[in-house]
């Protein structure tokens, strides 16, 4: 079972936009695509609204991608920046950053760019790579990010067997990145903030959680 707390790595390992709303916008990037009926929550604004019914809400917060000191599965395998290589058309991807700026270089026809970010020795060099894509327009973007973090996610946790059955055992927790540094991917606040387990007091839209929860109920349904 997952445990709740921070991971204890030096930074977000998720790319931030510039949009920092925390309700409507997530909910419209969510539905951006066609999917299944949600098995929960996919935005703050469904978030707030099951709590104020009185819906008893459980969650895991991570931060970080450093691995226990015992050697141990934990939440920071949630990080974008977590080392789990996987393959999509043939095509090797060192972390779910590698994939995530490399597919943000293919949504706008960077061929050389997506290069770059697949053969990037370190997910902040990915990163650093995606900030450079040419004909980047942050309202396409906008309306893909989330589906392609899903996606890559579903890869990430699909392809390996302790991973995915970390994600599953989950079962219904909201998982949030408690990122104080990231308003977008993250909720803006850490883990130890008495806020991060309200969810009308965070300050960020927690993308990458809902991300992996969609991705966790994709591979639910596969099982």
């Amino acid at each position: 079972m997952a445990g709740n707390g921070v991971g204890d790595g030096t930074g977000a390992g998720t790319d931030v936009g510039t949009n920092v709303g925390t309700g409507a916008g997530a909910a419209a990037e969510a539905g951006s695509a066609v999917r299944r009926a949600a098995d929960g929550p996919r935005s703050v604004e469904e978030l707030r609204a099951a709590a104020a019914a009185g819906k008893r809400l459980k969650y895991v917060h991570f931060w970080g991608h450093t691995p226990r000191r015992d050697g141990s599965l934990g939440a920071g395998c949630f990080s974008q920046w977590w080392p789990s290589p996987f393959t999509v058309d043939g095509v090797t991807y060192a972390t779910a950053e590698h994939w995530m700026m490399a597919g943000k270089a293919r949504l706008f026809g960077d061929a050389e760019a997506e290069r770059r970010a697949i053969a990037a020795s370190h997910p902040k060099q990915a990163k650093g790579i995606g900030r450079t894509v040419r004909g980047f327009d942050d309202a396409i973007w906008q309306r893909h990010r989330f589906d392609l973090v899903v996606e890559g996610s579903v890869h990430k946790f699909g392809q390996d067997p302790e991973l995915r059955e970390y994600l599953l055992a989950t079962n219904s927790r909201v998982l949030v990145e408690a990122s104080p540094l990231d308003r977008v991917w993250g909720i803006g606040l850490a883990a130890d903030d008495e806020r991060a387990a309200q969810p009308e007091r965070w300050r960020g839209l927690n993308l990458l959680g809902f991300a992996l929860m969609e991705a966790r109920q994709r591979l639910a349904e596969e099982a």
